[in-house]
């Protein structure tokens, strides 16, 4: 007894001594936290509550049992004073005083004994908890645990008799609930059979036998025993044969199956197999070999199962279970999937809080599957309501707290492997009570505290004149004054305490600093009556409250939220159904509801009005993807619209046969199909192949067909009989069907198999052009066309063929030869080649022209003197190009084909080439495409390009060359890129401006119309907040005034064009310059006296200009007398020039007689006749008109002058001021400005062709140009006042030099007709002297050869005009009389002709022009 009282003292005096050291070191710094478990903070002089450790120490878990054994279900929990105890089943305390079988250990444990499991009564089976309590502190549960009861004794299978050769492996099955695995055994012969690393039993029960002997034959059984009588499965027999020397197939008796573990479990995947040879088994994951004689956890088990032991997640995969003996292999596969229990990966952590805070636990967990998380408190489950919320996914967030609030908090996270929880503490301290200065992060920033220890003072009066002055459907502010006690209020802090009217729960908000005077309440309810209260606070503690301020929030506009479980599912492949379910927050009675829909890939949304919760739509397209959305209706307009649900109509047969079907015959058995998709609107699907047709023509019941998965787009046809014609069609198919096919096709295969025993033949004609840094090769192939020619080798370089070679196809007749030198001489050689070799080289030299050479173009389709006339083997080109524009990527080509009939309709084998390309950028490489019609699709170009498009024809092995080019312009797109290089820079001067520059868009697609500026403080704003700054045209810069100064800003750039706005660009940040060392917008400079002089670098004007008010007034004086001496001196020369003009023109017409008279005609003027006009009608190739892809409206309106009187009057100044205009720029006036020039001045536009005396081959080169009205009056020859329609008629060109020292000779713009007849007798040119000087430049329009040439007078006839794209007419004349020197010239101006001379060449000019028009409108 002594011993025990000493021991009670010694006891006594140390718990003294803890209390004492807990006093001592129990203060916390200052600003420290409170954390789990560690000391409190304490007021002055006062210690406040600690929290106390409460947790488990033993948690029950998952148990299997079997009927009538007993059960411990272990629990055991920590805390002072020893907590109270308690079972829950299924969420329902259990009765422990009353119950026989189930009694409470003194640990805590429960125990369970004879446990009940009958088919029909299963009162011990199910989910255990176990509740500790500690009343004065709370309550706190464990993790639940799963008790299973194994059921009875039951075989899903049973082992069968079976034979197996020695060597070989066997197993015998013996299926069970997984719940009995555990307690099957196996016996032999009614012995128990020893389980060893060649006999084991898999998980299942199945029982593996590997490397089989004579000794393991004879009879086998499974028994079940768990707890009650044995459960005996059948007997099986297993007979071991001999080995039988021979080779057995391999064959998998028993193959992996997928598996779903825990991480830490251990598992086996089965895998036996078995065959003569004996297979070797191996494992591979995912690809990989496993090492599993190396792996402490990987271990191959008898038969060739895998077992894995503690399982991790980089365990999960697909396993393959590969058998091999040398013969042959087999594999099988399974997958196996980890799976994880819930941990922590961060616990609730113990808080302390005053009452009407917010406070927040904190609960990260994680597990595979994601678990879910609830939370408890005190053992009762936590509702979320308007005080109790889920917080970022996990966390719990208590608001307004109360007294009642304390106690343990517990986050349980679970899924479907098992569950956890963890618990913190939460204790709330009276308000005179300090809680830690530095907040813990499970303290919302709106209601922390910032409370120092409190010491002994006067604490201030209630708060004045508290005022709701901003009352909002969500938000309320207030405001008030200091209280009377403290008038200044600086070192004042308040705290806000607001209730919902009749709730006794109360919140807070505090100020953010010191002396502040307001706050604003956010996340209100509309329409609600709150109470509020102001108390101040100052260093000794909180003072006196206000009055209640009783204020009511604002109604809220009730609209409708969005409809819930929005569904969209295609019932047909035109029809789709929407559902959805009435607004949770219908807030009044909804009206209808509007389904709003659009194409995806469009941005045209339409709509439907709908007053029930589904609706079906019809007629859309076929395997379209289209989006809705649903916005519902109420008596106040529209709602909240529903996210948007997309899908895609059903699949149907296509609706439109294959494009661009062609057919390409091989040899004498074989011809090639190709073919391009339906187009993507009507192919209703993916394509998953096409059916082939084909039959004889001349036996077309007997149909042969033949299937292509996939995209595959062309096949080989084989095994056709030698020379025989063959129809073909397509059709494309998709999963529902087969669409629409093509027309049939015609093609005959070869008599004969062409020869490629041998090299090709020499071919048979080869030429060339040579332009500046480019050759025009052409060609014709071999004579003899019976050895097979696969390609063209072109050799070329400078003195020899053999620096560079290019390889052409079989079908090209002509290649361009780029990137040469001018002025070089190159050799060029030509090759057929075939599988067998190259062919004897032919061989050509060209010189490149100079760099001063501008009459280079690149048309091959001309007959210059460097191109001899093509062998008229190849066939005709087609005629007709015409491009249609059909959208921003699709151009239609049509062509007519003369040499079939006039039906157009084609019955052979022939096919068409379209080639196009665009020239930006240059250097692009033409594209090709086959057809068999004539007309062909051409899709995926660029939006708003003009490209160029072109069609040869071949027949065999004959083709054509390229046809006349036709142009079309893609439509305009979009911009489908922002604009580029957005800069933001300040304008000098003026801080609160700043100037926006920035680049078109790189794939403007179109021509840009505007841009808008979008500018923001805020980056993230939603972009309806932004300011708009419009700009109008394609301006690259933009100014923005009246800017906040020193404030960062935010610039955002779009682009549109006529088809709409393309997309913003990157955000480019700016920060606006602070107001020093800068004017503002309307500052005044200082006075700085009249002596003051600016330093060297300048200062700027109060509006940024350099100048003063007074230096600008100057100037502008300056400027406006200047102008108007201008002016004057330009009216007074223009007088002057107009009667000079007047006695020039009397000369002019001296010299035109002159010129048409011969040097022994001078003194006899009555003897002058103008020279014979010829024309060479069989040189002269004129188009119809009609075959002209861009018909010009000046043309059209514009006919030949059948007669003098037919000819509008040209006065001097117009004709004059075309001459000035065309001298200016030549060349490259378009058709638009002529057309207005014409217009505007009330004549027809002229054309003038000229009938030289350029030797024949002369080619006149087509030049852009609108040259062609009289030049000027000085060309105006003959003329006479009174007859001036007849002078114009009749007007001569003279060569001039003194008074046209610029003048080039006009082009024959001739509209394509029939071939002219020759109406004139030509006139041998005498010998002479060329009239031509060096000096004079050359017109672009014709050939340099001209230069090698006699220059005559060429005689013009005025007969209209053809615009700058049609094709120039090459027209070949003999020589003319030889022009007279221009000294002889001058000489002869003196003389005049006579009235009568007069009239009779005006008689012969009408009749001349009379013929031009009788043949032009032939």
């Amino acid at each position: 007894m002594a011993a025990e009282r000493g021991a009670r003292r010694l006891f006594s005096t140390s718990s003294l001594w803890l209390y004492c050291l807990l006093l001592l070191f129990g203060r916390p710094a200052p600003g420290a936290a409170a954390a789990r478990s560690g000391s409190p903070p304490q007021s002055a002089g006062a210690s406040i509550r600690t929290f106390t450790p409460f947790y488990f120490l033993v948690e029950p878990v998952d148990t299997l049992s079997v009927r009538g054994s007993s059960v411990i279900l272990n629990c055991s929990a920590y805390s002072e004073p020893s907590p109270k105890i308690e079972w829950k089943k299924d969420g329902t305390f259990l009765n422990l005083v009353s119950d026989d079988r189930r009694q409470l250990l003194p640990d805590g444990s429960l125990f369970i004994s004879n446990v009940v499991h009958s088919k029909h009564n299963k009162p011990d089976e199910g989910y255990y908890q176990c509740v500790a309590t500690v009343d004065s502190l709370g309550t706190i549960v464990s993790r639940t645990a799963k008790l299973t009861v194994a059921g009875l004794p039951r075989f899903t299978s049973q082992p069968e008799p079976s034979s197996v050769y020695a060597g070989n492996s066997a197993i015998l099955n013996c299926e069970v609930n997984a719940d009995l695995v555990p307690f099957v055994r196996w016996e032999q012969n009614r012995q128990p059979l020893l389980l060893d690393d060649r006999v084991i039993k898999l998980p299942g029960g199945t029982l593996v036998i590997s490397n089989v002997t004579e000794g393991d034959g004879g009879l086998y059984r499974c028994i079940i025993e768990s707890g009650g009588p044995p459960k005996y499965s059948d007997e099986a027999e297993l007979k071991v044969l001999p080995d039988p020397e021979e080779t057995l197939s391999l064959v998998f008796l028993k193959q992996p199956s997928s598996l779903v573990r825990v991480i830490g479990q251990s598992t086996v995947l089965p895998c036996v197999a078995s065959g003569l040879p004996a297979p070797a088994m191996r494992w591979m994951k995912n690809e990989e070999t496993l090492d599993t004689e190396g792996s402490e956890r990987l271990v191959l088990l008898a038969g060739g199962s895998l077992e894995i032991s503690d399982i991790t997640e980089d365990d999960a995969g697909t396993y393959f279970c590969i058998a091999d003996n040398g013969n042959e292999t087999i594999e099988a596969q399974a997958e196996l999937t980890v799976q994880a229990q819930p941990e922590f990966l961060k616990q609730p952590a113990n808080i302390y809080a005053h009452e009407s805070m917010d406070i927040v636990f904190e609960c990260e967990v994680t597990g595979k599957p994601t678990p879910t998380v609830k939370w408890v408190k005190n053992g009762d489950m936590v509702i979320p309501s308007d005080y109790f919320k889920i917080v970022k996914e996990h966390n719990l967030q208590v608001l307004g707290l109360v007294k009642s609030d304390e106690g343990f908090y517990q986050c349980i996270a679970e899924n479907d492997v098992g569950n956890a929880q963890a618990g913190a503490q939460l204790i709330i301290l009276e308000h005179d009570v300090a809680i830690p200065t530095l907040p813990p992060t499970s303290l919302t920033s709106a209601t922390t505290d910032h409370l120092a220890p409190a010491t002994t003072g006067p604490l201030p009066s209630a708060p004045r004149d508290v005022v709701a002055s901003l009352v909002s459907t969500r938000f309320i502010k207030l405001t008030w004054r200091t209280p009377a006690s403290d008038p200044h209020g600086d070192n004042l802090t308040y705290s806000v305490f607001y209730t919902k009217e009749g709730i006794a729960r109360e919140r807070v908000e505090n100020t953010s600093r010191p002396g502040e005077m307001q706050v604003t309440i956010q996340n209100l309810m509309p329409a609600t009556v709150y109470i509020f209260r102001v108390v101040a606070q100052n260093k000794h503690g909180f003072g006196e409250s206000s009055a209640p301020l009783r204020v009511e929030t604002q109604p809220e506009v009730q609209l409708p939220g969005p409809a819930p479980n929005i569904r969209a599912y295609a019932t047909s492949p035109t029809s789709i159904t929407v559902t959805w379910e009435t607004p949770l927050s219908g807030n009044g009675e909804i009206q209808n509801y509007k389904l709003y829909y659009m194409e995806k890939g469009t941005d045209k949304e339409q709509d439907v009005d709908i007053s029930s919760h589904s609706y079906t739509l019809n007629g859309l397209k076929k395997y379209t993807e289209y989006s809705f959305r649903v916005v519902a209706y109420n008596k106040h307009g529209p709602g909240v619209s529903t996210q948007d649900v997309a899908v895609r109509t059903l699949s149907d047969v296509p609706s439109a046969a294959p494009q661009n079907l062609s057919l390409e015959v091989r040899n004498s058995k074989s011809i090639m199909i190709h073919w391009q998709p339906p187009s993507p609107a009507t192919q209703n699907g993916q394509i998953t192949g096409y059916k082939i047709r084909y039959r004889k023509a001349s036996r077309k019941s007997d149909v042969t067909e033949t299937l292509v998965t996939g995209t595959q787009l062309s096949q080989l046809i084989e095994g056709l009989d030698r020379g025989t014609e063959y129809n073909f069609r397509v059709a494309a198919l998709t999963v529902n069907g087969t669409g629409p096919a093509t027309d049939w096709l015609s093609a005959e295969t070869f008599e004969s198999d062409l020869d490629e025993t041998r090299v090709p033949e020499v071919p048979s004609s080869l030429h060339v052009r040579p332009l500046v840094t480019s050759i025009v090769v052409s060609w014709t192939p071999p004579e003899n066309q019976n050895i097979v020619v696969r390609g063209y080798a072109i050799g070329y370089g400078i003195g020899s063929p053999h620096a560079q070679t290019i390889k052409v196809d079989y079908k090209q007749r002509y290649y361009t030869i780029e990137n040469l030198d001018p002025s070089s001489h190159y050799v060029i050689t030509l090759k057929a080649f075939n599988n067998v070799g190259e062919g004897i080289p032919l061989y050509e030299s060209a010189v490149t022209r100079p760099h001063t050479d501008t009459s280079e173009v690149d048309l091959f389709v001309i007959n210059a003197p460097y191109t001899p006339v093509p062998d008229p083997t190849p066939m005709m080109p087609p005629v007709g190009v015409q491009a249609s524009i059909l959208s921003h990527d699709t151009i239609r080509i049509t062509w007519a084909d003369n040499s079939l009939p006039k039906h157009q309709k084609i019955t052979d084998s022939r096919y068409y080439t379209v080639r196009w390309k665009t020239n930006i950028p240059a250097n692009t490489k033409y594209k090709n495409a086959n057809a068999t019609t004539l007309s062909y699709l051409v899709t995926g170009l660029k939006p708003n390009t003009l490209y160029e498009f072109s069609v040869m024809v071949t027949k065999g092995r004959r083709s054509s060359t390229w046809s006349m080019t036709a142009h079309g312009t893609t439509f305009e797109l979009v911009p489908t890129s922002p604009p580029k290089d957005v800069t933001v820079v300040s304008k000098e001067g003026k801080p609160r401006t700043i100037i926006v520059n920035w680049q078109p868009p790189s794939e403007a697609n179109g021509k840009i119309t505007g841009y808008i500026i979008y500018y923001s403080t805020d980056v993230n704003a939603e972009i309806h907040d932004w300011v708009i700054e419009p700009v109008v045209g394609n301006r690259l810069t933009h100014q923005i005034q009246e800017l906040t100064l020193d404030t960062p800003y935010y610039f955002k750039i779009q682009a549109r064009n006529s088809k709409g706005m393309g997309p913003m660009s990157e955000a480019v940040q700016f920060r606006t310059p602070k107001a020093s060392g800068s004017s503002g917008k309307g500052s005044r400079l200082p006075d700085l006296g009249s002596d003051y002089k600016p330093p060297m670098s300048g200062s700027n004007s109060p509006h940024g200009s350099p100048t003063s008010p007074l230096d600008s007034n100057m100037l502008l004086v300056i400027i406006v007398s200047v102008g108007v001496i201008t002016i004057v001196v330009v009216v007074i020369i223009a007088v002057f020039c107009t009667r000079r003009t007047t006695s020039h023109q009397k000369k002019k017409r001296a010299a035109c007689k002159s010129v048409n008279g011969s040097h022994k005609y001078k003194g006899n003027s009555k003897d002058v006749k103008p020279p014979d006009l010829w024309i060479h009608h069989e040189r002269l190739e004129l188009k119809p008109i009609d075959k002209s892809p861009d018909p010009n409206p000046i043309m059209t309106d514009t006919p030949i002058p059948r007669n003098s009187q037919d000819i509008t009057p040209v006065d001097n100044s117009m004709d004059s001021n075309i001459h000035q205009r065309r001298n200016s720029y030549r060349g490259h006036e378009s058709e638009d400005s002529m057309s207005t020039l014409a217009g505007r001045r009330g004549m027809r536009p002229k054309m003038m062709m000229p009938f030289d005396s350029q030797p024949p081959q002369q080619s006149v080169r087509n030049t852009p140009s609108t040259d062609t009205m009289p030049a000027s009056s000085s060309q105006t020859c003959c003329t006479d006042h009174q007859d001036p329609e007849g002078a114009t008629s009749s007007s001569y060109l003279a060569s001039s030099q003194e008074e046209d020292s610029g003048q080039s000779l006009p082009t024959a713009h001739v509209r394509p007709s029939h071939p002219l007849k020759s109406f004139a007798v030509p006139a041998i040119p005498p010998p002479g002297p060329p009239t031509y000087d060096p000096a004079l430049p050359s017109t672009p329009l014709l050939s340099q050869q001209a230069l090698n040439h006699h220059i005559h007078s060429v005689k013009t006839a005025s007969i209209g005009t053809l615009g700058r794209s049609r094709p120039p007419m090459p027209v070949v004349v003999p020589s003319a009389p030889e022009v007279q020197e221009t000294t002889r010239m001058l000489e002869d101006s003196e003389s005049s002709y006579e009235p009568d001379e007069l009239t009779k060449e005006m008689a012969h000019l009408e009749g001349l022009m009379k013929d031009l028009n009788a043949i032009t409108t032939a």
